[in-house]
């Protein structure tokens, strides 16, 4: 994905995942985008048998939005996004 092209914004996408069978999708999902993706953290929560994952990225509102879209259609999976206002 070139994120050259036109205007970027950074932005942050939080996951809750409380399928773990989703995480090959995820992981799949993620990796279409990797060359926009400043960084990403994943916290498992075993208390609550869930992880956490949350990925700054920094890319066109369109890669964005269907990154997080996708992610949000997986069953399971939460999904809410954060953009910076540059």
């Amino acid at each position: 994905m070139n994120t050259n092209q036109n205007e970027t914004r950074v932005a942050v996408i939080s996951i809750i995942v409380e399928n773990p069978e989703a995480t090959p999708q995820i992981n799949e999902i993620l990796h279409t985008a990797a060359d926009c993706i400043i960084g990403r953290l994943g916290i498992p929560y075993r208390q609550k048998n869930i992880s956490i994952i949350s990925i700054v990225i920094d890319a066109e509102l369109d890669v964005i939005s269907t990154v997080s879209g996708k992610l949000g259609r997986l069953s399971g999976v939460t999904v809410k996004t954060a953009y910076s206002k540059k």
